[in-house]
């Protein structure tokens, strides 16, 4: 193996630091998880709000450095200790500790376990599922888990906070394209977000600051059939004293805090349900689902309206810039230039 590039966190003190590095093949085999059974060349990966703390040593992501972040990436197979997988096959690999744990996607090649890989979706391309990352996983299983608690349509509006983000993006867009009237919460107040949130589908846009204080009383009116929330705090505590009878939150994230300033009385008066959707550690026939879903109930065009495309050299601004909340849509980093069509896919 040639050395390869990466980007490489150190900590040095109370101080990190990300730089673009050539690595050889020691430092390869020597972090690979156990039982890591497949090389790939990645094609691309992800900027993820779980990223941006890894890059800055916040949130307790990284337990131990150097560290290469990427909790998402695709990549084509270029050595393979496993049947099911061949030099050529593309694969996915989103979460499972990646980039947390163990090194991540902003690196030119990874070894990782065969059984944390699922290959192409049926109409989705290795750059379409970098568009979709963990974030749009994340929203796909935040949308089934409602759906499995009987929302539909005909239930109300649903509203989406964070909506801007990643996650939130990605929900706007599935939803709107499943016939639900979604209200979408951000606190980019300008044309362009506003612009944005209303091509993907939002019927209705709303400030993050109504959502910025606790609920003033337990119950509030009745204003949600459900919701997608990555905010946590006191946003999702209002939004769970608004949800209508039987309806259900699916709670996705933190970035507005991990406190929840809430009672008992929305869940055993109206029978609200509170969903956690996890894609970290999301079972692989769950995954599985949720991906056919995603190269169904997205639309490709829409895809490319909520994506900005870069190198792993923009990569250290970016990992500020997105705990600043300055990123909208979804952001792709190029790692290796793309190639041919594989010859052979696992499902």
């Amino acid at each position: 193996m040639t050395a390869y590039r990466a980007l490489v966190v150190d900590k040095q003190g109370d101080r990190h630091h990300s730089t673009i590095r050539h690595l050889d093949a020691q430092a390869f085999m020597e972090r690979q998880p156990e039982g890591a059974d497949v090389t790939l060349r990645v094609l691309y990966s992800t900027l993820n709000y779980k990223d941006g703390l890894a890059m800055n040593g916040l949130g307790k992501v990284v337990k131990s450095y150097p560290h290469i972040p990427g909790v998402d990436l695709v990549g084509a197979v270029t050595q393979s200790d496993c049947q099911e997988w061949k030099p050529g096959d593309v694969a996915i690999c989103t979460a499972f500790r990646v980039g947390e744990i163990h090194w991540g996607g902003y690196a030119e090649i990874i070894r990782v376990r065969s059984d944390w890989l699922i290959g192409l979706p049926e109409g989705l391309s290795a750059r379409d599922t970098m568009i979709i990352g963990t974030a749009g996983l994340t929203a796909m299983e935040a949308v089934i888990r409602l759906e499995e608690n009987h929302l539909n349509p005909d239930k109300g509006p649903i509203i989406v906070t964070g909506a801007s983000g990643g996650v939130g993006s990605v929900a706007v867009a599935i939803l709107a394209k499943l016939g639900y009237h979604v209200v979408a919460s951000t606190g980019k107040g300008n044309r362009t977000a506003t612009d944005y949130l209303t091509m993907l589908g939002a019927k209705e846009l709303i400030d993050r600051q109504r959502f910025s204080d606790p609920p003033e009383k337990p119950l509030l009116s009745r204003r949600w059939a459900g919701g997608i929330d990555a905010v946590g705090s006191d946003t999702l505590a209002r939004v769970l004293a608004e949800t209508q009878e039987g309806g259900a939150v699916a709670a996705t994230g933190l970035v507005g805090g991990s406190d929840l300033n809430t009672t008992v009385m929305p869940f055993i008066i109206r029978g609200v349900s509170l969903l956690g959707i996890d894609a970290t550690m999301l079972p692989i026939e769950r995954r599985r689902v949720a991906w056919q879903r995603l190269a169904s109930d997205l639309t490709p065009s829409i895809l490319e309206t909520m994506t900005t495309e870069v190198t792993l050299d923009d990569i250290p601004q970016l990992g500020q810039d997105i705990l600043a909340g300055k990123i909208t849509g979804r952001t792709i980093i190029r790692i290796s230039e793309p190639m041919a069509k594989p010859h052979h896919l696992v499902p």
